[in-house]
């Protein structure tokens, strides 16, 4: 008896879910936002405002990669990261994107001296030298591998996406810190 009741009930239930649909519809007044919104709702804007907010910031001038790798590019932003917490993780970010292929990301992480990261502990890490004599050294991250250098009082690091490694080299890497001037 009191599984039949159990039964019914579950029947009961069933039906009712299934009955209860509904159409939902979007509404129009609030679309999604665009490729471009998503970046601005998160503080990025146009690079040369996020390199002058950067500079006027620092009292230092930041001198930009003369070249990109060889990947295509829709999309260019920037953003100036100030640590009010702890003065301690200022940045300046720039990202090279691609509206239809993800995995077309470049970065540039740009910190003063100051405030420089250090990667002693990153294992299967390359050194590379510079034209100038400069050593930089390349390792893989999670998402993104990095060549990371020292010019003009500031730290750079160049961070190309996992997925495009195997289209931008170490080599790709050097030779576009080496169009810094």
């Amino acid at each position: 008896m009191l599984r039949k009741i159990y039964y019914m009930i579950s029947i009961i239930c069933i039906v009712n879910f299934l009955s209860a649909n509904e159409d939902v519809y979007a509404n129009p007044q609030n679309p999604p936002p665009s490729f471009e919104e998503k970046y601005t709702q998160i503080g990025y804007k146009s690079v040369e405002e996020s390199v002058k907010e950067f500079e006027s910031f620092f009292k230092e001038d930041v001198n930009l990669p003369k070249i990109t790798p060889s990947i295509s590019f829709t999309h260019k932003y920037g953003r100036f990261y100030e640590d009010k917490k702890y003065d301690t993780n200022d940045f300046l970010e720039i990202q090279f994107v691609n509206k239809e292929s993800s995995e077309n990301n470049y970065k540039i992480d740009i910190r003063p001296l100051e405030n420089k990261l250090t990667f002693k502990g990153k294992s299967n890490q390359e050194e590379y030298t510079l034209q100038n004599g400069t050593k930089a050294i390349y390792f893989e991250d999670q998402l993104f591998n990095f060549l990371v250098f020292e010019k003009n009082n500031l730290q750079y690091m160049l961070g190309i996406n996992k997925k495009v490694s195997n289209k931008v080299t170490p080599d790709n890497l050097v030779q576009i810190a080496n169009s810094i001037e």
